[in-house]
């Protein structure tokens, strides 16, 4: 399964980004994570296959939403209100199993990343 993610950008803090993902084959769980420089990447959201669970990192809650298209076979993050600490590589994952964890290491596929910038 390859997983490529698109969409980010250069965006004035207060402004809108929205990512989208496309998977080669069919996943499960499926996830956003991102990484700042010089930090560990970090959790941000996952969706189940049903898309009737979803988690998000508090940091995100309320100004990002996860969805997916299991027809097309697509995750997206629509991130609202962007902030400067949102500024990141963006990393789609997906897991070959149903799971919800933060953890980046239950993750089994993951995307080349797109860089999210956020100026304030």
């Amino acid at each position: 399964v390859q997983l490529q993610a698109s969409g980010g950008g250069l965006v004035q803090a207060g402004n809108s980004l929205r990512l989208s993902c496309a998977a080669s084959g069919r996943t499960f769980s499926k996830g956003w994570f991102r990484q700042a420089p010089g930090k560990e990447r970090e959790f941000v959201a996952v969706i189940s296959w049903s898309g009737g669970n979803i988690y998000y990192a508090d940091s995100v809650k309320g100004r990002f939403t996860i969805s997916r298209d299991n027809a097309k076979n697509t995750v997206a993050l629509q991130m609202t209100n962007l902030q400067p600490e949102d500024t990141a590589v963006y990393y789609c994952a997906a897991a070959s199993r149903t799971l919800y964890s933060t953890d980046l290491r239950e993750y089994d596929y993951w995307g080349q990343g797109t860089q999210v910038t956020v100026s304030s």
